[in-house]
């Protein structure tokens, strides 16, 4: 009778010393991790820079998979497809991650269901820019252009749903304006048609626009913080022109649903470890990334509090793809 007793206690203890122990074997092999836009936008940025200190970390490659298309939807399927058990992650911030739900009606997934949080890993900040052939050269003379000339100012972004749509159209609402709005395959290509003069204007991630803004070859007009960023001091807020304005994001790693808590917290722990790196740090903020960390469930909040927030601001615009 003690023997069985033992037994199972024995029984007890192992089982809990191997659920301890095996968040630390995890990775055991190589991590996918997904970014659903072209190489050179702000998540693809992001995670570049934090992304080789997880390896680091620990022990195995994170890979980074570019996988654009239909606004960051078709990548996003996949992590949603894949199996929930750490192996595939996915890179998005959380506006443009839920804004999809809003603008498509037939998705293979759902936005909140099927994704838990693990950790944000940079604070995107955005800028109002214009090409310089566009006669404006602050907010206020930007929005008095666009009330003459209604529907006829190119807004380009990188993908119906993304973050820099949505800065289009919540600046639009804002403003009391109203811009064509032009998608392109990632914030590279919208950029490309910005500098080009193929687009009048675009508020979009600082990180994307900064070295074309230093070179002159677009205006900024107004950043989206209540406060001016250091690395551009002397670009007014669009906050001094419109009152209250604001708008950031988080550029955060997602896992499937159903993914281990353990493998999930081990992720947070490490993925905020690589954020406070000064290397990583300097890097990031050389882009105009703030480094962000946050618990997994503050995430997930989040990303359930800007469903509700953006499906309000596109139902009363009108905004739906299908």
């Amino acid at each position: 009778m003690n023997t069985t007793r033992w037994s199972a206690a024995g029984y007890a203890v192992l089982l809990c010393a191997s659920t301890a122990a095996w968040p630390q074997a995890y990775p055991a092999k190589i991590v996918r991790v997904i970014v659903p836009f072209p190489p050179a936008g702000a998540n693809d940025i992001a995670a570049r820079i934090v992304m080789p200190k997880l390896s680091e970390y620990l022990g195995q490659s994170f890979i980074i998979e570019n996988r654009p298309g239909a606004g960051g939807t078709i990548g996003t399927a996949l992590v949603a497809q894949s199996k929930p058990d750490g192996y595939t992650l996915l890179i998005q911030t959380v506006a443009s991650h839920v804004a999809n739900a809003h603008l498509y009606n037939k998705l293979p997934y759902d936005a909140l269901r099927d994704f838990t949080g693990v950790s944000p890993m940079a604070r995107v900040v955005s800028v109002l820019t214009v090409h310089p052939a566009l006669p404006v050269k602050s907010v206020k003379e930007f929005i008095a252009l666009a009330k003459q000339r209604p529907g006829e100012l190119l807004h380009g972004h990188s993908g119906v749903g993304s973050f820099t749509h949505m800065n289009g159209v919540l600046f639009e609402s804002r403003a009391g304006i109203r811009m064509t709005h032009v998608p392109f395959k990632g914030g590279g290509p919208a950029v490309i048609a910005l500098v080009s003069g193929e687009t009048q204007t675009q508020v979009a991630a600082i990180s994307e626009l900064i070295s074309h803004i230093k070179s002159n070859r677009v205006r900024a007009l107004g950043v989206t913080t209540t406060e001016r960023v250091a690395q551009l001091p002397e670009v007014p807020t669009i906050a001094d022109t419109i009152p209250g304005y604001e708008s950031s994001t988080w550029v955060s790693v997602f896992a499937g649903a159903g993914t281990p808590r353990p493998i999930i917290d081990r992720l947070n722990a490490e993925t905020g470890k690589a954020t406070k790196d000064a290397d990583v740090g300097a890097k990031l903020a050389a882009q105009t990334l703030d480094p962000a960390h946050r618990p997994p469930d503050e995430l997930t909040a989040r990303m359930k509090a800007d469903f509700e927030t953006i499906g309000k601001l596109f139902r009363a615009l009108g905004v739906k793809l299908d």
